[in-house]
């Protein structure tokens, strides 16, 4: 008995270690060039490595984020990622970042982070901005909203994996860049997945799920889900 409590007990620790730790690998090397296949790899770290002597300059170069987004869409708003799917020098190095443009009225509609937290600035424009915690531990309590209005110099965090947006209230465009600590955050935009998904999600879970009649859903599933990036 006491031989297997001792096992639990590091199986335990070992469990919660690995929760506690759960993000980017840290890094093996000085840096990891992400290549597109492993024909060309020599060793894994995150993403398949260059070759170190094969590495130059232009591996760790992304060029263009002066150049505002197309925000001809739905939504009104363009996000230009810049992370290691197109900078592969930032493999293993777990940080990334984006341009964001608004037109006026634009919205960067609700979605998730899974893999990093994000610090926002903004540069031009007013931005309604916020993000909802998870859900409390207390079932009578309500997910709590944090917003606010930003101006030109202002920095606004968003807590890893927690629902955010932001929403151009002005007249005038708005461009901003967020930074991630990942070399590939990930986005989940709340809608599309929920009613965009390919297959649907069966009907009747959402109807259910959403406490709404079912012809809703349905009109809601045979809308086109703008990608804003």
């Amino acid at each position: 008995m006491k031989m297997s409590f001792g096992l639990c007990s590091i199986f335990l620790v070992f469990w919660l270690a690995s929760i506690a730790y759960a993000s980017d690998p840290s890094q093996l090397q000085d840096f990891c060039v992400a290549v597109p296949d492993s024909k060309n790899a020599v060793f894994v770290n995150g993403k398949f490595c260059k070759n170190p002597n094969m590495v130059v300059a232009d591996d760790f170069l992304y060029q263009g984020l002066n150049k505002a987004g197309n925000t001809s869409n739905q939504l009104g708003s363009f996000v230009t990622p810049v992370n290691v799917n197109q900078l592969e020098g930032l493999n293993t190095l777990g940080v990334s970042m984006a341009r964001l443009d608004f037109a006026p009225y634009g919205i960067n509609p609700p979605h998730t982070h899974p893999r990093a937290t994000e610090a926002f600035l903004l540069l031009e424009g007013t931005l309604y901005v916020g993000f909802v915690t998870s859900n409390p531990a207390d079932p009578a309590q309500k997910n709590k909203l944090f917003t606010k209005y930003l101006y030109p110099g202002d920095v606004f965090v968003f807590p890893q994996g927690l629902i955010h947006f932001q929403f151009n209230v002005g007249k005038t465009n708005a461009v901003a860049f967020a930074g991630f600590g990942s070399q590939n955050p990930g986005t989940i935009t709340v809608a599309n997945a929920v009613f965009g998904s390919d297959p649907k999600i069966n009907p009747d879970v959402l109807a259910k799920a959403f406490q709404v009649e079912k012809n809703i859903i349905d009109y809601l599933q045979a809308q086109f889900w703008s990608n804003n990036n």
